[in-house]
């Protein structure tokens, strides 16, 4: 059902990445980084295409006008996702590619390729790639082949007839995966330049090669997108692991959702693809340029020139933590703060190996969603094991597409002898949180960390999110009763601090927006801000419209999906909402809630959205410490309120009106916090710099 100031979510998500796209367009943004942008926005479509598309193709196919997913909002969805690729194959020829050829910088197609350089292409065709084609000429022996999701493959319309005298005239090649998308011609065939080839360009070049005594009448590049979202009965299987492993298997041949193909694709072969994909005419995207658009990121690491990157930025170590011998000593004379990237994520990989090394500690808990593949902090885990600890590993096997990783992770924990447990049944265990129990003298102390975002060390140098060190003991409690709860699906916790989902977080923050409501009614002063990545909840939505209707002024921090509706005239005129797009991915959540002279600040773990409220373990708490409560409020909500060079604004149509100043301007609030924290970490003390390095 829509309200009447209720946005389309599919259309606020493609709303998103123009928004993101936006920085491939813009010349103040350094080249190389403009083509990662681009990448950026291409790699979102996918996942949009994967997850959210399958349901509204449904509705398309069977006619459906009524419910949450109709043939309308496919067809407009469709029309949005279509103007959006337009957008990016416009920007690459018109700009992209214009200014990358000014600085030396080409892709070089096979008709401006020299003689030297067609000779070095067509050796390494023969040495590297025939080897790895296998074409396959359709006939009743040789149906389709299965194609798998964002492969990249030929489809081929021969002439003549082949060894046995038949006329079977369409061939399908596949492009091996293996295979880099992009090459780098050697220095001495490229003048000095940066001249890549494609690899798409490069089997072209010897298609015919492939099909002897036939004609290449028609061909096409075409890239399937399938739906990749993995649906496992919880309560229906004895094995989620096992069950989740036979489920990836098959999520590379999922229903097809998309189909991609060059701009010249005849209409021949382009019908033939839609009706073997069973899709209809809105599902097939014509691009002008490379069809796999993710791929041209290695184009910024081939060149890797930092003249055309962002200039390097070293994120300071945590003043509060600086010199100290024990982060455990530090935390009992209070709460500690980090604001990655600004600060290091170095502090929890510190916290955990000091952990590790101390005889003291007898425990370790901690939750698993995305820590990569490559992590640091799963190899001290396995560390704690072998010296004897007890640890405990909740782990999120279904966190989307990073479900393999999750799964290695749990087997490798469990080899050496970890318990690992996956949460509560039937849903996501979404919380960040690490929990260390100490002996000290007769008494068992805890010490806790806390986070907005995920223990990844990659993504902590790009995400903007918040660290929570602490020693309280009625927060660390409350953080063991959560991992009992999640180990045996016990009875529902009760917290003394601490706000959990899908039993608590809810109702609490749907309390504290009626009150502020209620407080600006009665003229005490009614004050909402709020900083997410997505606001999709209907509740939520519902109670903010009510409170901004009794007067309470509302700021909504929302960089991705916003279904609400704001600066609509005697509906939402108290509400404003603003999408944070910069060179770092906004992700912190921050709830602030000014009732008359009260004032109440949670981090947390959990967006705005339906499924994190009613469907996930999710975490807030509160944060009472006045300093930190203060500097959280000023880094995470006041600064992002006053940009101007980051921050778009929805317009009473629901649109987005682009930041008003370029990215230099004095108020751009990453760069602001950069240059607060910049050169903050040079000589900070030996604690996270020697052990775990630089980022």
């Amino acid at each position: 059902m829509q309200f009447p100031a209720m946005l389309d979510r599919d259309e606020s998500i493609l709303a998103f990445n123009t928004r993101v796209l936006d920085w491939a367009a813009r010349e103040e943004v350094p080249l190389l980084e403009r083509m990662r942008y681009l990448s950026i926005v291409s790699s979102n479509l996918d996942e949009f295409f994967e997850v959210r598309m399958a349901d509204l193709l449904d509705a398309a196919q069977n006619h459906i006008h009524e419910g949450d997913f109709t043939e309308r909002q496919f067809l407009s969805v469709s029309a949005r996702a279509h103007e959006l690729v337009a957008q990016q194959y416009d920007i690459l020829r018109y700009s992209l590619y214009p200014a990358l050829a000014a600085n030396g910088i080409t892709i070089v197609s096979h008709g401006e390729r020299t003689p030297e350089q067609r000779r070095w292409v067509k050796h390494y065709f023969e040495t590297q790639v025939r080897p790895l084609l296998l074409p396959v000429s359709l006939d009743p022996a040789h149906p389709f082949p299965q194609v798998a999701n964002k492969s990249l493959n030929f489809i081929v319309k021969l002439a003549g007839q082949d060894a046995l005298g038949r006329s079977n005239s369409i061939a399908i090649l596949k492009v091996p995966r293996a295979l880099p998308r992009l090459l780098r011609l050697p220095p001495h065939l490229s003048d000095g330049k940066d001249q890549l080839v494609s690899l798409p360009s490069v089997i072209r070049a010897h298609l015919e090669e492939l099909f002897p005594n036939r004609e290449v009448e028609q061909l096409s590049q075409f890239r399937v997108t399938r739906h990749s979202d993995l649906a496992v009965d919880e309560e229906d299987v004895s094995n989620l692991r096992m069950a989740l492993r036979e489920g990836l298997q098959q999520r590379h041949y999922g229903k097809a959702v998309r189909v991609e193909v060059s701009s010249n694709c005849p209409d021949e072969l382009a019908e033939l693809l839609c009706r073997q994909f069973d899709l209809p005419p809105q599902s097939l995207y014509r691009v002008h340029g490379p069809v796999n658009l993710v791929r041209m990121s290695l184009l910024v690491d081939l060149v890797n020139k930092s003249e055309f990157l962002f200039p390097p930025f070293a994120p300071a170590y945590p003043q509060a933590l600086r010199g100290v011998d024990s982060i455990f000593e530090r935390l009992k004379q209070g709460d500690v703060l980090a604001h990655q990237p600004f600060e290091s994520f170095d502090p929890v990989l510190d916290m955990l190996r000091e952990a590790v090394n101390d005889p003291n500690v007898l425990a370790i808990k901690q939750t698993i969603y995305r820590t990569g593949s490559d992590s640091e902090l799963m190899l001290l885990l396995r560390d704690a094991i072998r010296r004897g600890k007890e640890v405990t590993a909740v782990v999120e096997l279904k966190a989307r597409f990073d479900e393999e990783a999750n799964i290695n992770w749990a087997e490798k924990l469990e080899s050496v002898g970890a318990q690992v447990v996956y949460g509560v049944v039937g849903m996501k265990t979404h919380a960040k949180m690490l929990l260390i129990t100490r002996r000290e003298g007769k008494k068992l102390k805890r010490y806790g960390h806390l986070a907005t975002g995920n223990y990844n060390p990659r993504t902590a140098r790009l995400y903007t999110d918040l660290s929570y060190f602490t020693a309280d003991d009625v927060l660390t409690g409350d953080m063991q009763r959560v991992f009992v709860h999640l180990a045996s699906q016990s009875e529902i916790p009760r917290l003394s601090r601490m706000l959990m989902a899908p039993y608590t977080l809810q109702d609490t923050m749907l309390q504290r927006i009626a009150q502020a409501g209620r407080a600006a009614a009665a003229g005490k002063g009614g004050r909402i801000v709020a900083k997410m990545n997505a606001l999709t909840d209907e509740a939520l939505i519902l109670a903010l419209l009510e409170a901004g209707q009794k007067g309470a002024r509302i700021d909504l921090i929302v960089r991705g999906a916003c279904m609400l509706h704001a600066q609509v005239p005697g509906l939402s005129e108290n509400i404003r909402v603003r999408s944070i797009i910069g060179r770092f991915l906004e992700h912190s959540r921050v709830f602030y809630f000014g009732i008359g002279e009260e004032e109440h600040l949670y981090l947390s773990s959990a967006d705005w959205m339906n499924r994190n409220m009613l469907r996930r373990i999710e975490l807030a708490w509160p944060v009472t410490d006045p300093e930190l409560k203060t500097r959280i409020i000023d880094e995470c909500l006041l600064a992002y309120e006053y940009d101007e060079a980051l921050s778009w604004q929805m317009q009473a149509d629901g649109s987005y009106a682009r930041p008003p100043s370029p990215l230099d301007h004095p108020r751009n609030v990453q760069r602001a916090l950069m240059t607060r924290y910049l050169g903050a970490g040079k000589g900070a003390g030996k604690k996270g710099r020697k052990k775990a390095g630089n980022p």
